[in-house]
């Protein structure tokens, strides 16, 4: 049986019925993103003067992930636009780099998040702080060692932007006189639980993008040959969630990475 309006436009809505689909699948995702950027903004403004992070992103890997996904949406519009014209060859060249791009985001942001979980804040039991990178947590000894530095007042370890050239050194710290360490994981703070839940979910939806992708690039293509209007459709479906993921990040990186 053969589903109506698949390649036709619907006479209600002047869109075919995927497309439909997907617009109406957006508009929930708009409000599932809205409500966490929402809550982003009532945490901040409720935060206690001074005690919010700043420059606690590597700029360098979000500015070069930005740049990433800014391809990844010129290629994935090229993919389609090659289909329409059914040159189907540059199809597979443009949504390969799709894909590519696609991976390299995961792999920076995964490099990011490693990032964050190897950073310890020490708490001391003489009042001060000590906060950088592990380099040894060997529970068979009796001290961890971490390159950074000790401060005594907490606020000075949240605005990073205001404090030029940090000096940092290799820490080497007794057990006896840790009070209690913590990760920069997401139970650190309410700021990290936010930047790895908006993060974590925004690369959820590039995994599964790429999925889609994969399956279009390989299996899926093989409807190019009965029917190439219906599979230039799919690109096109694929290509409008693709562009709400870049989207979604272009808000994302400037609320987290130049805030």
């Amino acid at each position: 049986m053969e589903i109506p309006y698949t390649v036709e436009a619907r006479p209600d809505t002047g869109l075919y019925n995927a497309k439909v689909g997907i617009w109406l699948f957006l508009a929930s995702e708009v409000m599932l993103f809205g409500g966490l950027f929402s809550g982003y903004i009532l945490l901040r403004v409720g935060a206690e003067p001074g005690m919010w992070p700043h420059g606690w992103q590597n700029l360098t890997l979000g500015t070069i992930n930005t740049i990433v996904l800014a391809l990844s949406a010129i290629t994935t519009l090229m993919a389609w636009v090659a289909c329409k014209v059914r040159q189907f060859d540059k199809f597979k060249f443009f949504h390969a780099c799709t894909l590519l791009c696609a991976l390299t985001f995961l792999c920076i942001k995964l490099v990011e998040y490693h990032e964050h979980l190897n950073h310890y804040e020490i708490h001391l039991t003489d009042g001060t702080i000590a906060d950088g990178d592990m380099v040894q947590n060997d529970a068979t000894q009796d001290h961890v060692v971490i390159s950074g530095r000790i401060v005594t007042d907490e606020k000075l370890l949240y605005d990073l932007r205001s404090q030029k050239d940090i000096p940092e050194k290799e820490l080497t710290i007794p057990r006896s006189q840790i009070q209690d360490m913590q990760s920069y994981g997401p139970w650190h703070n309410d700021y990290l639980a936010l930047y790895f839940t908006l993060t974590g979910l925004h690369a959820l939806h590039i995994l599964g993008g790429s999925i889609v992708i994969g399956y279009l690039w390989g299996p899926g293509r093989k409807m190019w040959k009965k029917d190439p209007e219906r599979f230039t459709n799919r690109i096109e479906v694929s290509g409008l969630f693709w562009h709400f993921v870049d989207l979604v990040w272009i808000f994302l990186f400037p609320v987290l990475y130049l805030t």
